[in-house]
């Protein structure tokens, strides 16, 4: 069984930075093709980063320069790096795990999540 416990959430002012993890058992996060999304109320989760398999990242063009996702595998972790943040990055943060097959920067792309963690970004 597959769970993914993620952390590292909380309040910061705009232009703060936070590290989020993502604990992963069940599953080789060294080897695996992982993501993070996130979602405000009443709108979608959206796709923030993913990094495949061989380590390599892809990013969501509101984030590109600001964050940094990665894969520790001796501690099964997967991080996110927030950087700059702005009120805008304010929302749930949510980590995916095992490519479904479908697009990768839709939900349908993973077979197993987090329950998220908590980012709140103030002016």
């Amino acid at each position: 069984q597959v769970q993914l416990v993620e952390s590292g959430g909380g309040s910061v002012q705009a232009g703060g930075s936070l590290n989020l993890s993502c604990v992963a058992s069940g599953y080789a996060v060294s080897t695996g093709y992982m993501a993070w999304f996130r979602q405000v109320p009443n709108k979608e989760r959206e796709w923030v980063a993913h990094v495949e398999t061989r380590g390599v990242p892809d990013y969501a063009d509101f984030v590109k320069g600001r964050f940094i996702i990665s894969k520790d595998g001796e501690t099964n972790t997967l991080t996110l790096e927030m950087n700059s943040l702005t009120v805008e990055d304010s929302g749930m943060y949510y980590c995916a795990a095992a490519w479904t097959g479908s697009s990768r920067r839709t939900t349908r792309g993973y077979h197993h999540w987090g329950q998220g963690t908590q980012v709140t970004v103030t002016s």
